[in-house]
């Protein structure tokens, strides 16, 4: 049974920085791609970032590139997702998913999510 684990939220001032973390037991295969989403108050939930298992290979929202990074611990199968530079627009619950699919920018490629984890970022 795949679970899928975020932790690292919290409170953290704009300009600081927080690192999420996603533990996924039940495995990780090479063809997955591990992302994050993020769902703020009153808003879609939007993607964040995703990895391929595989190759590494990432991709980032607009909003995120150059601020946030993703990778991947393979051995402990673990995903995690450094934010730097913060503003009070990151404030959101942030997800990681689990899916293999072509598009890692779609909710829909991703099975398994977990529950979540807030970042609220004040001004």
């Amino acid at each position: 049974q795949v679970q899928l684990v975020e932790s690292g939220g919290g409170l953290v001032q704009a300009g600081g920085s927080l690192r999420l973390s996603c533990a996924a037991s039940g495995g990780i295969f090479s063809s997955n791609t591990m992302g994050w989403f993020r769902r703020a108050p009153g808003k879609e939930r939007e993607f964040v970032a995703a990895i391929t298992w595989g190759g590494g290979s990432t991709s980032y929202a607009d909003s995120v590139k150059g601020r946030f990074t993703i990778f991947r611990d393979i051995f402990k199968n673990l995903v995690y997702l450094q934010m730097n530079s913060l503003k009070p627009e990151d404030t959101a619950v942030y997800y990681c998913a689990r899916g293999s699919g072509l598009d890692s920018r779609l909710e829909s490629t991703y099975a398994y999510w977990g529950q979540g984890t807030q970042v609220t970022v004040s001004s």
